[in-house]
């Protein structure tokens, strides 16, 4: 069970590592264009920046604490801010109606709160 949350945990890191400089790194204009970026022109600039730092921080949080054994309860917290983050980035797509993006985030929401919850069950020793 570890591995497939060490698994879990890296896979998402990565992904939300990757949305996050995009997010950073590219203009709002350019990110509405992309598949499913529409949601970028309802939102300020600023406000998008700063889910990218969210997202890099949330990405350094699900596996930092653990790998370096400092603060492993870390890692179920930031998970768990990465699935309110989801949460609300799943509310947005459904309100645009775009429900095909909705099953990606859903899928983001439920690997999150599993790596969340099952790493509160494991208390602070990640091993």
């Amino acid at each position: 069970m570890n591995a497939a949350l060490w698994t879990v945990a890296a896979l998402l890191a990565a992904a939300f590592l990757v949305a996050g400089l995009n997010k950073l790194l590219i203009p709002r204009e350019k990110l509405a264009k992309a598949p499913g970026g529409g949601w970028a022109l309802d939102f300020t600039p600023r406000f998008i920046k700063l889910l990218g730092t969210l997202e890099i921080l949330g990405a350094a949080g699900l596996t930092l604490p653990a790998l370096l054994h400092i603060a492993p309860v870390l890692v179920p917290i930031a998970a768990t801010c990465l699935a309110a983050l989801m949460t609300g980035a799943t509310v947005v797509v459904l309100r645009r109606r775009e429900y095909v993006h909705v099953l990606v985030d859903l899928t983001y929401l439920a690997l999150t709160m599993f790596l969340a919850i099952s790493r509160f069950g494991l208390g602070p020793t990640l091993q």
